[in-house]
C-alpha cells in the first residue's frame, strides 16, 4: 500500500531510493556475528535465540517500571508534604473535609506536590533533552542497542535514588538527584527512540503506522498492568516494595536488550560519540531535509509538512502528559477524594484506551485515511476530557477514561507519517527529534499544567483539562488542512496523467 503523504510529495527517483531498506554492507554480512535475514543485517545478540525478534519487552518493561512509579512518586511527595505541613486529611484514602468548604492545608499540600512535581522533571527533562539528541542520531551510525541498554541502567539507577530517599526518610529535593542522573542517561525519552526507529529499520512503509501503534499499545498494556498492581500493593505494604520493582525491571529491561535484541543497523566502528556531528544531521534533517540540490515545490512541501506534523505532535502530547500528571492529584482531592485502590483502577482505565486505540485503528484503516483516523481520536481525547474537568463523582470520572477510549490513535499516525517523510539512514536523527520534542512536552506540560492547576483552583478545579481539550482544537485543524490540501493535489495530478 503506496502512502499517499509521501507520493504526493516526492518525485519517483527519490522516493524509490527512500523506500529502499537498509543497504547492505557485504563485508559486515559476512562476518560470522551476524545473520543475514532477506536483505537486512542483524548483529547476533550474546545468546541468540527465538525469542530476540523486536524490542517490544524493552519498551514494555520500561513502561510498567515507569507507569508504576509516576503514581506512587505523586503520592509520596502528598504524604511527605502532608506530614511537615500537618495535614491528615488523606489519611486511609479519603478526604476529611466533607463540609464542601475548601481546607486551606490541603490547598497548601496540593500546590506544593504540584510544584515538586514540575521542579523534577524540569531538571530531569532539561538534562534528556541533549542527551537524547545526541544518544539517537548516533545510532543511525553506531547501532540501536546501545540506546536501550543505557537509559534503562539510568532509570534504575533513579529508583535507587528513591529508595534511599524512602529509607532514610531523606529531603524530597533528593528526587530531583534521582531525576539527573536518569536525564544523563538519556532517560525514558531515549528508549522510545530506539525502539521506533528499531520498528521503522525493520518495517516497510505500508505496514509502518500499524507497527508503532502495537509499539504504543505496549506502553498502555505495561501502564494497565502496573496501574492495578502499584494502586493496590501500595495500600498493602507502602512505597519501599513496589520500587523495588521498578529497579528490578528496568535492570531486567537492560538485560533483555543486551542479550536478545540484534541489531538492525550496520554499525561503523569509527562513529564517534561525543561530537557535534549528531546534533548538526537532526539539524540537517529540518532545514535541507536531504539533499541540497534538491529544490522546488516538493522539497518546500515536506518540510512544512515535517514542521506542522512536529506541532501536532508538540501540542498533542504535551495535553497527554499535562494532563496525565494532574489525574492523581485530581482524584486524591476533594470532591473525588479517591485513596489508592481507586487511583489504581482509574490509571488503569486511562492506559486501557491504548489497547482500544489500537483496535480502532486497525479497524478504521479499512475504511479511512490515517490522517481522518487520527481526527477520530482527538475528538475522542477532547470529549473525555471536557467531561472530566466537570467530574465530581466517581461515575462521572470513569466516563470521562471511558470516552478517551481512542484518544491514543492520533500519535502514531503522527509518528509513522513523520517517518515516511525521511530517509532510512535518517531514522535515528528523525526519532532523536521526535524524542526531543516528548521531552519538551514533558517540560512544558510540567511548567503549564503544574502552574495552571493550583491557580485556578478557585475558579474551576477541572479547567486545566477544559484547557487541554482547547488546545487539541489546533491539530486537529492543521491536520485536516494538511490531508484535504493532499487530496487535492492526488486529484489534480490523477486528471493530468489521464
Amino acid at each position: 500500500m503506496e502512502d499517499p503523504d509521501t507520493r504526493a510529495i516526492l518525485p519517483e527517483d527519490t522516493l524509490s531510493s527512500v523506500d529502499d531498506d537498509i543497504p547492505i554492507n557485504d563485508t559486515f554480512c559476512n562476518n560470522e556475528e551476524v545473520e543475514n535475514k532477506g536483505h537486512i543485517c542483524y548483529r547476533r545478540p550474546p545468546f541468540a535465540c527465538p525469542l530476540s525478534v523486536s524490542v517490544e519487552p524493552v519498551l514494555f518493561l520500561s513502561m510498567f517500571s515507569l507507569s508504576l512509579q509516576w503514581p506512587l512518586s505523586t503520592q509520596y511527595l502528598w504524604d511527605r508534604i502532608s506530614e511537615d505541613v500537618g495535614y491528615n486529611g488523606t489519611k486511609g484514602g479519603g478526604c476529611a473535609n466533607t463540609s464542601g468548604s475548601p481546607d486551606p492545608l490541603q490547598k497548601e499540600v496540593e500546590t506544593l506536590t504540584a510544584h515538586w512535581n514540575l521542579y523534577i522533571n524540569l531538571g530531569g527533562f532539561a538534562v534528556g533533552l541533549f542527551v537524547v539528541t545526541l544518544l539517537g542520531s548516533w545510532s543511525d551510525q553506531g547501532g540501536r542497542r546501545l540506546v536501550l541498554i543505557l537509559p534503562s541502567l539510568g532509570l534504575a539507577l533513579q529508583a535507587g535514588v528513591y529508595l534511599l530517599v524512602m529509607y532514610l526518610k531523606l529531603p524530597v529535593a533528593w528526587f530531583l538527584l534521582g531525576r539527573l542522573l536518569s536525564g544523563l542517561s538519556g532517560d525514558f525519552n531515549t528508549i522510545l527512540a530506539g525502539c521506533f526507529a528499531y520498528v521503522a529499520d525493520t518495517s516497510d512503509r505500508g505496514s509502518r503506522t500499524f507497527r508503532v501503534a502495537v509499539l504504543e499499545a505496549c506502553l498502555g498494556l505495561a501502564g494497565m498492568l502496573a496501574s492495578i498492581i502499584g494502586g493496590q500493593w501500595r495500600r498493602a505494604q507502602g512505597y519501599i516494595n513496589p520500587f523495588w520493582l521498578v529497579l528490578a525491571t528496568n535492570l531486567a529491561a537492560a538485560l533483555y536488550a543486551y542479550l536478545f535484541v540484534p541489531e538492525s543497523v550496520t554499525p561503523d566502528p569509527s562513529a564517534k560519540l561525543f561530537t557535534t556531528r549528531h546534533h548538526r544531521a537532526v539539524y540537517r534533517l529540518y532545514s535541507a531535509l536531504g539533499d541540497p540540490t534538491e529544490v522546488g515545490s516538493y522539497t518546500k512541501w515536506r518540510r512544512y509538512k515535517l514542521w506542522l506534523y512536529i506541532f501536532c505532535f508538540f501540542l498533542v502530547v504535551t495535553v497527554h502528559f499535562g494532563s496525565r500528571e494532574l489525574y492523581v492529584l485530581y482524584e486524591l482531592s476533594s470532591p473525588l477524594c479517591w485513596g489508592p485502590g481507586l487511583i489504581g483502577w482509574g490509571s488503569a482505565a486511562q492506559n486501557l484506551a491504548y489497547l482500544s486505540s489500537l483496535l480502532g485503528l486497525r479497524t478504521l484503516q479499512r475504511c479511512l485515511e490515517d490522517s481522518w483516523v487520527s481526527l477520530v481520536g482527538l475528538a475522542s481525547n477532547m470529549t473525555g476530557l471536557v467531561v472530566i474537568s466537570l467530574a465530581n463523582t466517581t461515575e462521572l470520572m470513569f466516563t470521562g477514561y471511558g470516552l478517551c477510549f481512542l484518544y491514543m490513535a492520533a500519535t502514531p499516525v503522527l509518528r509513522a507519517k513523520l517517518s515516511k517523510l525521511v530517509g532510512p539512514e535518517e531514522q535515528g536523527a528523525l526519532f532523536a527529534s521526535v524524542a526531543c520534542v516528548e521531552g519538551l512536552c514533558s517540560l512544558v506540560a510540567s511548567s503549564l499544567f503544574n502552574s495552571l492547576y493550583p491557580a485556578t483552583l478557585h475558579i474551576m478545579k477541572g479547567f486545566p483539562f477544559l484547557f487541554g481539550a482547547l488546545l487539541l482544537l489546533i491539530p486537529t485543524g492543521i491536520i485536516g488542512i494538511v490531508e484535504c490540501r493532499d487530496q487535492r493535489t492526488d486529484r489534480r495530478e490523477d486528471s493530468a496523467t489521464s
